[in-house]
């Protein structure tokens, strides 16, 4: 075990290819990471922008009189 210690590092060209091997896995892991972290904005963005719509409908309808509600779930209903 140590004399293949010993020859990874005491072999720069070797050492050298291991390490440029693990820095691109690394940056791999954090482009990876930073994509996921931009599709969670984006759904958050979304998700805020469909109860931003659904909020607005809820007041609309609060603000209708009875009558009109009445009315317009009767256009809906099965007879």
């Amino acid at each position: 075990m140590s004399a293949l210690l010993a020859v990874l590092l005491g072999n720069k060209a070797l050492l050298g290819f291991l390490a440029s091997v693990i820095a691109a896995l690394c940056w791999g892991f954090h482009q990876r990471l930073a994509g996921a972290i931009a599709e969670r904005g984006k759904q958050a963005a979304a998700e805020a922008a469909a109860r931003a719509v659904a909020d607005q409908v809820q007041n609309d309808i609060g603000a209708l009189p009875a009558d009109a509600v009445r009315k317009e779930l009767k256009s809906w209903a099965r007879d």
